[in-house]
C-alpha cells in the first residue's frame, strides 16, 4: 500500500436512525430497549475499531442525531446520510468522502452491530485484506458480510443485505478465510445472535444495556 503509517485503514460504519434499527430484536428487547441496544452495539463497535492499530479513522454515516453525537465523542468522524438511498449508497458515500481527501486511502465497510469486536482480531482481518484489491469477511452464519475492504485504486463496491457473501464473491472480491476472528464475524440481528455475542464477551455499553433485559429472556452479560 502507498501509505507507510501502520494506521492506514479508514473504516466506514453505517447506522440507521435508532428508531428503525435492529427491528428483529423487538421480540426480546421490545421497542423501548431496542434503540438503546442498537446504539450500544455501535458505540462498542466504534470504540474497538478505533483501538485497532491498523485503523486511521472511523467514519460513521448516519442521520440519527443522538448516535452521531455519541459516536463523535468516541472519536469517530460523522457524516450525514446524504444519498438517503439505503445501506450500500451510504457506504459508497462514506468511501467517496474519505478518498476525496486521500485518493490512496484503504477503505473498509464495517457493520455497526459487532458488540464483541476485538481490536486485535480486526487487525488480523485488515492485515489479510491488505493483500487484495477487494476482499470481504463472511458473518458467523456464513450468509452475510461483516467487513468489505478495498485498497486503492479499487472501488469499495458494497453489496450488503441478505445473502451478501455470495454477491461479494460474485463481484470478484476475495473471501478472507481466517481462524480466530470470531468477534469480527459476530454481528447481532436476533436474540440468538445477542446470546452468542454475550458468550464471546461484549463491550461495556452493550453489557450494561443487556443487563436491562428481563431475567426471563435468559441473557447474561459479560464485558469483553
Amino acid at each position: 500500500m502507498p501509505e507507510t503509517n501502520c494506521r492506514v485503514w479508514s473504516l466506514i460504519v453505517p447506522l440507521k436512525p435508532l428508531r428503525r434499527a435492529k427491528s428483529r430484536l423487538a421480540p426480546v428487547a421490545g421497542d423501548t430497549l431496542r434503540p438503546s441496544l442498537a446504539l450500544a452495539f455501535a458505540e462498542d463497535t466504534v470504540a474497538a475499531a478505533l483501538a485497532c492499530a491498523a485503523v486511521r479513522e472511523v467514519v460513521v454515516v448516519t442521520d440519527d442525531p443522538l448516535a452521531g453525537d455519541r459516536l463523535a465523542l468516541l472519536g469517530a468522524r460523522v457524516l450525514p446520510d446524504a444519498p438517503g438511498r439505503g445501506l450500500n449508497a451510504a457506504l459508497a458515500h462514506g468511501a467517496a468522502a474519505v478518498r476525496a481527501g486521500r485518493p490512496a486511502a484503504a477503505v473498509a465497510a464495517l457493520n455497526a452491530d459487532l458488540p464483541a469486536l476485538r481490536p486485535a482480531e480486526l487487525g488480523l482481518v485488515l492485515a489479510a485484506a491488505a493483500g487484495h484489491a477487494r476482499s470481504f469477511l463472511a458473518d458467523a452464519a456464513g450468509v452475510g458480510t461483516t467487513l468489505l475492504a478495498a485498497t486503492a485504486p479499487a472501488a469499495l463496491g458494497p453489496a450488503f443485505g441478505g445473502p451478501s457473501r455470495a454477491r461479494h464473491r460474485f463481484s470478484g472480491a476475495a473471501e478472507l478465510a481466517l481462524d480466530g476472528v470470531e468477534s469480527v464475524r459476530r454481528d447481532v440481528d436476533t436474540g440468538e445472535d445477542l446470546r452468542a455475542a454475550l458468550a464471546l464477551g461484549v463491550g461495556p455499553r452493550t453489557a450494561a444495556s443487556a443487563r436491562r433485559l428481563t431475567a426471563s429472556a435468559g441473557f447474561t452479560a459479560s464485558a469483553g
